[in-house]
């Protein structure tokens, strides 16, 4: 078999698979190819590859012949049409909200495995992307709101006077929402936590924020660590909570997505003109729609006075460990379909392999992207 690295999009730094990862393949009789320059934006040289066994390829002999193709971002039209029947693509191709684009690749007779779709079990917690993006996404959250935000983070004491902490709302307690909790303590912040989930609230005091809790939230337990869909009286508690502690935040971290539909707006217009003038707000959200009323997806905007980035693509600024994280998340998914000899073996009596798998022999397999209605976002 061969396993094929491609370069990514011109607005994607990360790469599919680091050379101590390829280096391991290699050993487990897997032919690798990489694609010329695929690593460069992640600190990882075409020599590098090399030594650990890969071949550099052209794209379009990669194309051609390669078995399974690794792309974080999913290729263009011009590409994936050309693709002959069977060829595996394997990336993180968010098929909740591009059914169009899976149905397309069914037609085509590919098989695709969408990496953000891994069933999030104890046992494919090696394995789980979103997981290990997300840890990253929250840390540079935190630094990024530091870097904009016109004061200290932290309480100082000098000649000159004191200086309060700043004042971080944190709305999401999952993976990036305890990352950033844990960051912005350490920076000497102090941090007000929403999340729906009464679950959380005791990993997020141990790290030494403040839980706000509204009472009445639905179950979120199997929700795959995202926010579900909450009763109209629960929504109306919910706004006036964040609106108290919106009010007095001098940095709010928004990380609240739904599966397949439009990320829930936590801060409205409202919320955010009634903050102090050089606040900022990090939306993590940004590409389902945001959590602001404001938020523009993969833009900075200043709304009255207050700084809103809206960039879910924090993960990509620290490419060199986001690509070895999610290479280690390939890596573990691939052991479970790879033979001694280095083949492909596709049991899809295996849930996480059948619970990955969007595309196979013509049809979307996925119940979850066949059953669900064209999301909007």
């Amino acid at each position: 078999m061969i396993l094929a690295v491609l370069k990514e999009k011109a607005e994607e730094s990360r790469v599919s698979l680091v050379p101590e990862v390829v280096k391991q393949l290699v050993q487990q009789q897997v032919t690798v190819w990489v694609e010329e320059g695929a690593g460069v934006k992640a600190f990882y040289t075409d020599e590098a590859y090399r030594e650990a066994g890969a071949v550099i390829k052209p794209r379009t002999e990669i194309l051609q012949q390669a078995d399974l193709l690794l792309s974080i971002r999913s290729l263009v039209p011009e590409e994936w049409n050309q693709l002959a029947p069977g060829k595996i693509l394997m990336g993180v191709y968010q098929p909740l909200y591009n059914q169009e684009l899976m149905q397309q690749w069914a037609e085509k007779q590919l098989t695709t495995f969408s990496m953000d779709t891994i069933p999030r079990t104890t046992r494919a917690q090696s394995m789980d992307v979103l997981s290990s993006q997300a840890n990253i996404a929250g840390y540079k959250a935190v630094i990024l709101a530091a870097y904009t935000y016109s004061r200290y983070f932290p309480m100082l004491m000098t000649a000159a006077g004191s200086i309060p902490p700043a004042k971080v709302l944190i709305l999401g307690a999952g993976v990036a929402g305890l990352q950033a909790i844990a960051t912005a303590r350490r920076l000497g912040a102090v941090v007000e936590v929403f999340d729906t989930r009464p679950a959380v609230k005791e990993e997020v005091m141990s790290l030494g924020a403040k839980f706000v809790e509204v009472e009445g939230a639905a179950d979120a337990s199997k929700a795959g660590g995202y926010a579900v869909e909450q009763t109209e009286e629960y929504k109306q508690k919910q706004v006036e909570k964040i609106a108290q502690s919106a009010a007095k935040a001098d940095i709010i971290i928004t990380t609240a997505q739904i599966p397949g539909k439009a990320a829930p707006i936590l801060i409205s217009q409202e919320m955010v003109e009634n903050m102090h003038t050089g606040s900022v707000i990090i939306d993590l959200a940004a590409a389902t729609g945001g959590n602001t009323a404001v938020t523009k997806n993969g833009e900075t905007i200043v709304h009255k006075g207050v700084t809103v980035i809206g960039n879910s693509d924090l993960a990509g600024t620290a490419p060199a460990d986001a690509s070895k994280l999610y290479a280690r998340n390939v890596l573990n998914f691939l052991k479970l379909m790879l033979t001694k000899e280095g083949q492909l073996d596709l049991n899809f009596k295996d849930d996480l392999i059948q619970g990955t798998c969007i595309t196979h022999k013509g049809e979307i397999v996925n119940e979850r992207v066949k059953n669900l209605q064209p999301a909007t976002a």
